[in-house]
């Protein structure tokens, strides 16, 4: 098993969590988007998008970390990612995709890159935006996830919530996000900081 892997990378952050909750060996290969390495023709016949992360498991290459993470969890159930009742996994995805479909693609560096480049726009323009989008988005999540009566977003076990959730507070530390106002996010993340899994992936320590 092969990760292609940008460290600082909120999609490649998951999947190191995800392998390390399901206890999976992997060699990681490193992708530099700073470098531009994921422009390379090497890569791009790997993967056309050019973005990271890539899995590639018994010859099978993956893209896009949910549908990696989704892999994962069919063919290697043990330990499950999801919770067992049929609506609490609906949650679960649902706080993922929160996550991983609209506050992450309007942060990613691509975009971030696209209104200082092409757009014109100032550095602090585009913080503007970053925080925009962000707060909108954790606001929501927090609000979800508030009155839950579980350690973790949606489970007294990590699941696909947390895993999202941990590498955008990452990323929202990184752009200096005051995140008093989401105490909830913050006590899961300080859970899931606690274990291995999620140690190991840290971009400090891969």
């Amino acid at each position: 098993m092969k990760l292609y892997d940008y460290s600082k990378s909120s999609a490649s952050y998951r999947v190191r969590i995800a392998l390390n909750l399901k206890g999976l060996n992997y060699q990681s290969q490193a992708v530099s988007l700073l470098d531009g390495d994921q422009r390379g023709d090497n890569y791009l016949a790997l993967n056309p998008t050019g973005l990271v992360p890539t899995l590639v498991d018994n010859g099978q290459v993956l893209t896009q970390s949910l549908a990696i993470i989704e892999y994962l969890e069919e063919v290697y159930p043990s330990p499950s990612l999801l919770p067992a009742d049929h609506a609490a996994r609906a949650k679960c995805r649902a706080i993922a995709l929160d996550i991983a479909c609209d506050i992450h693609p309007l942060n990613n560096l691509r975009v971030l890159k696209h209104l200082t480049g092409s757009m014109g726009h100032s550095e602090e323009e585009k913080l503007d935006w970053y925080l925009y989008w962000l707060k909108a988005g954790l606001t929501a999540v927090e609000k979800k996830v508030e009155s839950t009566q579980t350690d973790f977003c949606c489970d007294d076990i990590p699941t696909l919530a947390d895993i999202c959730l941990v590498p955008q507070l990452f990323n929202a530390r990184r752009f200096s996000l005051d995140l008093t106002p989401y105490p909830t996010l913050k006590e899961i993340e300080q859970r899931c900081q606690e274990l291995p899994a999620f140690e190991h992936a840290h971009p400090d320590n891969v």
